[in-house]
């Protein structure tokens, strides 16, 4: 193996138990601004997260008792109805409950008709590249 091979397989390795600060928040179940607040670096290995999750320091386990049973969910997972893309992003107070979800690029056709008695609304805007659809009644 030559040197080269050798440099390229250690940092595919090195690049594997590395994830990002937005990664670590999402595995968390915290806001991205918490890590940062605390100092936390924008790149951590699994090791640190798994650190982190298995000896919470003092301001994540208090974030986690304030944490009321109804409160909303800090990162919620929008997935495509038609194709099954997925994203995770953290929820808008302003969003209404969707039926759908579609990628940008899909038709309105594609997704079920509504039900009788329902009318269809669209919402633009949805995380990087969704349209949230809405049956509800007139």
């Amino acid at each position: 193996m030559t040197t080269h091979r050798v440099v390229a397989v250690v940092a595919v390795v090195y690049r594997c138990g590395v994830i990002s600060r937005r990664d670590a928040a999402l595995r968390l179940d915290i806001p991205v601004e918490m890590l940062q607040r605390h100092g936390l670096p924008p790149k951590l290995s699994d090791a640190q997260v798994n650190e982190l999750e298995s000896n919470p320091p003092a301001w994540l386990e208090q974030s986690r008792a304030n944490r009321s049973p109804k409160a909303r969910p800090v990162w919620v997972e929008l997935k495509c109805t038609v194709c099954g893309f997925t994203e995770s992003v953290r929820p808008k107070k302003w969003w209404p409950e969707f039926t759908y979800l579609s990628c940008e690029h899909h038709r309105i056709g594609d997704v079920p008709e509504p039900a009788p008695g329902l009318a269809r609304s669209e919402v633009d805007g949805i995380g990087s590249r969704f349209v949230g659809i809405v049956d509800a009644k007139p």
